[in-house]
């Protein structure tokens, strides 16, 4: 049925080419926008599912900046179901230039692998990394793109370590190159290690012997909350009162301290689609109010009423639909060319988004020209009234 009418479809898209054509560049101008948007707020709603569910972070309770003492870990290390238990300290280095910047993380290099098996090492590396007091082990994507090699000094300036002779400049040696167990893993591997042996010597001394947090290793994923609760109440009134949850939760709360992210890509997309719903609804509106009489011709010709509201809007879909597949097609295109530190994907969630967008918005922008040409009467249609 539809494929008798296409080429009349087409033809009353085509009767305005400028028109037309300006009207699909600001769809695909649109969707582009909005497939971003949403590929990125998809990432921040369910991009830190790939974190183990086995993990938790204990941090401190007032704020994850405030360090916690290493005298914490094996009490919480004692607590029934902790099967690991590592600590992590954000070290906030530079690498030559302020513009390549990078994670990089202050660890016991045992503890790492025992909380991190996702991480793959050569066992030799590993046993350098344990051994060498100014040991690093630096990600295969971060490695690759600085052309590191095993047995590299790397200089890091520290914007808030200081050395007990007032330099922010720490020595590393690169002794490993990691990947990860999948290539999803292998992806993100854009950080580096460090050896807290060095770093906590290194430092000041009211600073020595802290952590950043902690990082638990739960025997069974299932047991975490209540975990969770043990190791919160066991600091509780204390001067060391902690706030432990999943890897996941402490990801995204890391990211909602930026502010509310996923509004904010939501509030602009919503500008973005009110936008162009009143560009193609005047599109829309201002082609079939030039048809009109073309429109009672069709009718004369036999065309039932219900078929020429259908006729305007499967013009509707197409066009919103042409446009909407162009700029989404862009967005995988452009996402696509991101580097691997950028885990940015148009899945499938993204698609489907835009999909009921499409929808929508052809039979907002379609249905009220589509009534009024429905209820055209032939006689005035004819007369110019």
């Amino acid at each position: 049925m539809l494929r008798k009418y296409l080429p009349l479809i087409w033809g009353a898209l085509m009767r305005k080419k400028t028109r037309t054509l300006f009207t699909l560049l600001s769809l695909a101008a649109a969707f582009l926008l909005i497939g971003l948007l949403q590929a990125v707020n998809s990432v921040l709603s369910g991009g830190a599912d790939f974190l183990g569910a086995n993990r938790m972070i204990t941090q401190a309770k007032i704020s994850f900046t405030q360090p916690l003492p290493m005298r914490l870990l094996p009490q919480i290390e004692s607590i029934p179901g902790v099967e690991f238990v590592g600590h992590s300290q954000f070290f906030g280095g530079i690498y030559q230039d302020p513009k390549n910047f990078f994670p990089q993380f202050a660890v016991n290099p045992q503890r790492l692998f025992d909380t991190y098996p996702e991480w793959m090492l050569p066992d030799a590396q590993k046993r350098a990394f344990i051994s060498t007091q100014d040991g690093a082990i630096a990600g295969k994507v971060l490695a690759d793109k600085f052309g590191w090699k095993v047995g590299d000094i790397i200089p890091l300036n520290s914007f808030i370590w200081t050395q007990k002779d007032g330099s922010r400049v720490w020595q590393w040696r690169l002794v490993g190159i990691f990947e990860g167990r999948d290539q999803e893993w292998t992806d993100r591997a854009n950080l580096m290690y460090l050896n807290y042996g060095q770093f906590d010597e290194g430092r000041s001394e009211r600073a020595r012997g802290l952590a950043g947090v902690f990082v638990v290793r739960v025997k069974n994923p299932l047991d975490s909350e209540r975990i969770a609760a043990q190791i919160d109440k066991k600091f509780e009134n204390s001067a060391d009162e902690t706030k432990t949850q999943s890897e996941q939760e402490f990801q995204l709360g890391f990211l909602k301290q930026l502010g509310n992210i996923g509004f904010i890509l939501n509030a602009i997309s919503g500008a973005v689609f009110f936008t162009i719903l009143i560009l193609t609804g005047y599109t829309m509106s201002q082609a079939v109010r030039e048809r009109i009489p073309e429109l009672a011709v069709l009718k004369c010709l036999g065309f039932t009423d219900r078929t020429v509201l259908g006729l305007v809007l499967a013009e509707s879909f197409l066009l919103c639909f042409i446009g909407a597949l162009i700029g989404m097609l862009l967005a995988t295109v452009i996402i696509g060319a991101l580097p691997p530190e950028y885990p940015i994907k148009a899945d499938g969630t993204v698609w489907v988004f835009a999909l009921f967008t499409t929808i929508f918005l052809a039979i907002v922008v379609g249905l009220p020209p589509a009534w009024h040409a429905m209820r055209i009467k032939i006689v005035d249609a004819l007369a110019g009234r």
